[in-house]
């Protein structure tokens, strides 16, 4: 069976990647296809299959600036010749979902969510622009909705990565999705004695408008607990003027820091929506609870009162309010081997598991011949 996995772009290894690593072990022998590619920062695991990109990374800066050519990039699916291939497995967030396959062919999509800047998040990101780009963008985000629409009806199964963006798939699509949540390294993850655990919360990803780290820096700055902030983006500069002395700026760390960082934090806060979000869970595999606005992907992952606490308003007072719950009532009790056990639940080799079952269902479900299927290890069967 010729299997093919569709995936956005390869700049970076962010989660969207590691779901592609597994993809690829899961099918050994797939060809990658994706719109531009950046080989140094790309793992082995990846870099070990062949790549395909389309015309998009034959013009001018691709490599860097691939989503200014977003106009483009589902003229460049389109063009892609899919006659060889029997399985094709889309990794959808930019666009991948595009591509047209044979008519025997099975496409499925993994979700990580329908693109958000012509979606939801269109005014988020539109109201960052520069003046030509807030100008232009109206017209094309418009006839992207027409396309990412109608390229949905040539999905045969689609899956989300959270109940969330199953949401999103049925509100634009008009498609149900199963839900699978995305892999996670929780192997990678250890609690430590709760004598170690430092006095200190933890605020961790981009420094971006939309995941509102603002939020935890104005809570934490009014209370004077500390808070240490790990990543970087547009919005540090801006973040670390708001900030007072408790508030420290660790920017990006290695991973063994990292992963020191989250067994050592009393909790994680946070703050944003998100369409599923890796780092709650391996902060929980490190034995720490989260406390997390209570909206998105997050109400997937985290058990209110038992691995964290949600707040319901995106305010600092509300935060502020869930930080003294957490320490008045859950950490006395917390148990960090349950989040840890829960946090099991997120494992790669359980992602690869339901992914294997829902690939036989679409199968199953879509009436066409299937060749043959892989095995969890690798092997035709």
């Amino acid at each position: 069976m010729k299997v093919a996995i569709v995936h956005y772009w390869l700049v970076g290894m962010r989660g969207g990647e590691r779901v592609l690593e597994v993809l690829g072990d899961l099918y050994p022998q797939a060809v990658i296809i994706t719109h531009v590619v950046d080989r140094e920062n790309l793992s082995e695991r990846i870099l070990r299959h062949e790549i395909r990109e389309t015309f998009i990374s034959r013009l001018p800066g691709a490599k860097k600036h691939y989503q200014k050519y977003l106009p483009l990039m589902p003229l460049a699916l389109e063009m892609m010749d899919m006659q060889e291939f029997d399985l094709v497995i889309s990794s959808e967030s930019g666009p991948a979902k595009g591509i047209i396959p044979r008519p025997d062919a099975l496409h499925v999509c993994y979700c990580h969510s329908p693109m958000r800047y012509i979606w939801d998040h269109f005014h988020v990101y539109r109201n960052r622009a520069g003046l030509l780009t807030r100008l232009i963008m109206p017209l094309i985000a418009h006839l992207l909705r027409i396309w990412d629409v109608s390229s949905a009806a040539r999905v045969d199964a689609f899956i989300a990565n959270s109940n969330f963006v199953a949401q999103r798939i049925k509100t634009y699509y008009r498609r149900e999705a199963q839900v699978i949540a995305p892999p996670v390294a929780v192997q990678e993850f250890l609690p430590i004695p709760v004598v170690e655990v430092g006095d200190h919360y933890l605020l961790a990803g981009e420094l971006v408008s939309y995941k509102r780290p603002d939020l935890a820096i104005l809570a934490f700055t009014r209370s004077g607990r500390e808070l240490r902030v790990i990543g970087d983006g547009d919005q540090r500069k801006e973040l670390e003027a708001m900030a007072g002395p408790n508030v420290k700026f660790l920017g990006k760390l290695s991973f063994e820091h990292l992963r020191a960082e989250f067994a050592h934090a009393k909790a994680l806060i946070f703050p944003g929506e998100e369409d599923f979000g890796i780092i709650p869970v391996e902060v929980m595999a490190a034995g720490r609870p989260v406390i997390a606005y209570g909206r998105g992907g997050i109400l997937d992952s985290v058990l209110p009162q038992v691995t964290g606490l949600f707040f319901h308003e995106q305010t600092p007072e509300a935060l502020e309010a869930a930080v003294k719950e957490l320490e008045i009532d859950l950490l006395p009790r917390l148990n960090g081997v349950k989040l840890r056990v829960h946090a099991e639940g997120f494992s790669p080799q359980i992602f690869a598991e339901r992914m294997k079952a829902a690939v036989e269902a679409a199968w199953k479900n879509s009436g066409k011949f299937r060749v043959v299927q892989p095995t969890l290890d690798g092997q035709e069967g």
